[in-house]
């Protein structure tokens, strides 16, 4: 297996804990992984984007050629916009529907939505499913979860990467994680 994930989103959205995550889920299958520099984590509001390599074999750089990602995982929509050209033409979107408005042209959101549907996108209202799990700042790991149809790994080694995430922040904030995990893999299995 190979996979060349974009990781997209606003500085303070969580797109750190995504990327462990999916790190944790590739050493417990022992696959090789590799991750750029994350730029803008520093910023709170700031764009922040990661190269994330994972395969079987030894992988030469962490940097992944334009059109050749097979999934982008976004916490927010017009950063999954921005990340289009690293796209394969076979390659998956998973976004967040509510735009992060920090600047003052941000596009009509339904522009956005319009322009990711052309490609491979799967668009979650990860906020207000986060919510209903119970914290709105697990909507991250809603994104997440949506992603795991693509990554190719069983959801136990998911559930375990989330336990070795935030176990030390306690059995609530686990159980909530694991919910917001469920809650976005059935939202893309639907759709």
């Amino acid at each position: 297996m190979k996979k060349d994930i974009i990781l997209a989103g606003v500085g303070g959205q969580g797109i750190l804990s995504i990327a462990s995550c999916i790190g944790i889920a590739a050493v417990e299958k022992n696959m090789y992984l590799k991750q750029a520099e994350v730029h803008g984590m520093s910023q709170r509001g700031g764009d922040v984007q990661s190269h994330l390599r994972l395969s079987d074999n030894e992988i030469a750089s962490d940097l992944i050629p334009e059109g050749k990602a097979d999934l982008i995982i976004s916490v927010e929509p017009m950063e999954a916009l921005r990340y289009l050209p690293m796209l394969a033409k076979d390659g998956v979107i998973i976004t967040a529907s509510t735009p992060f408005i920090n600047i003052d042209n941000y596009p009509e959101v339904e522009d956005v939505y319009a322009e990711l549907k052309k490609h491979n996108a799967v668009i979650v209202d990860a906020d207000n499913i986060a919510k209903e799990c119970g914290n709105v700042r697990a909507a991250n790991m809603v994104i997440f979860g949506a992603a795991v149809p693509f990554l190719g790994f069983e959801m136990e080694t998911i559930e375990n990467s989330i336990r070795e995430q935030f176990g030390k922040k306690g059995e609530e904030v686990v159980n909530l994680n694991l919910k917001a995990v469920e809650a976005g893999f059935k939202q893309a299995s639907n759709q």
